[in-house]
């Protein structure tokens, strides 16, 4: 989708791409309920296009240059007065000079590395951007258009099952089993809970998906939980000796590969989260940590 700025000055601005149309797009949250549609690049690919300057009753644009930037950056939100960039990459488009038709203006960033993926959080929102600048004498006028980033990078070889046990003394013992610790973002977890000693009246049992978002260090760090899916898995009391079959599929729900210390910034990392409740509305539960990563789609 092309983004046409309007504003109150004599010129309209439009920052197009050139292969925007074709490219997969992403819906992403604005801090309103709204939402916006973004293109998405990936490590290593161009960005190409065109700024195209239109001024408005003919009128005469005097200016002392015009520049356009790709910046990504790291914006925290509890410190708003910064913002963490981690690249920034800029074309001078025209010399000082006056614009009385359209203009258009090419730019070309090559072959640019975008070592991280774009998030937006709770208290964290990592972006890239294009900002274009036509310098004035009395007020720069600044504009800005996002793109969004894919990044493709596979955990390490090992991906076990996991196996854990839980338990009250005497109470409960269950022990559940998931086929893999590592799973891809349209993966499918599967898994078995097995009840071995059952002397306490549960009532139903839940499994959760959560993410946990941790921002800034020592006295400014945040964390923050979100329950990303959760579903019922057994309701009435279990036997000893039962096993409950466990069958997730991830590709529907709005998962984000694993971040961990994302330029000393951020973290986001999900957990599976049991939860068994009795009769007496008690909660016992056992958290085990996952790890998401994304894969070329077909």
């Amino acid at each position: 989708m092309t983004s046409l700025f309007s504003f109150a000055s004599p010129i309209d601005i439009d920052i197009r791409l050139n292969d925007e149309h074709e490219r997969k797009t992403v819906d992403v949250k604005t801090n309103t309920s709204s939402k916006e549609t973004y293109p998405v690049y990936y490590d290593g690919e161009t960005l190409q296009g065109t700024v195209v300057i239109q001024p408005r009753n003919s009128k005469r644009l005097q200016h002392d240059g015009i520049k356009i930037e790709l910046i990504g950056c790291i914006e925290l939100f509890y410190d708003r007065g910064n913002h963490y960039e981690f690249l920034s990459l800029m074309q001078e488009l025209a010399a000082p000079g006056d614009i009385r038709d359209t203009e258009m203006l090419p730019f070309e960033f090559k072959n640019v590395e975008k070592q991280y993926e774009s998030y937006q959080g709770i208290n964290v929102k990592l972006r890239y951007f294009l900002r274009l600048t036509i310098h004035r004498r009395i007020s720069d006028l600044v504009r800005e258009r996002d793109v969004w980033v894919h990044s493709f990078r596979p955990p390490s070889d090992s991906n076990n099952a996991i196996k854990m046990e839980v338990g009250i003394e005497d109470c409960l013992h269950i022990e559940f089993e998931y086929n893999k610790s590592k799973y891809h973002l349209k993966d499918v977890i599967v898994g078995k809970i097995y009840f071995l000693l059952v002397r306490i009246k549960i009532k139903h049992m839940e499994l959760s998906i959560i993410r946990r978002e941790t921002t800034g260090s020592g006295q400014n760090q945040y964390n923050e939980s979100e329950t990303i899916t959760k579903f019922e898995i057994m309701d009435g009391a279990p036997v000893r000796g039962e096993t409950i079959p466990i069958r997730l599929f991830l590709g529907g729900f709005d998962l984000t590969p694993t971040f961990r210390d994302v330029n000393k910034k951020f973290s986001a990392r999900y957990y599976l989260n049991l939860v068994l409740i009795d009769e007496e509305n008690r909660r016992y539960f056992k958290q085990q940590e996952i790890t998401f990563f994304r894969i070329p789609e077909n």
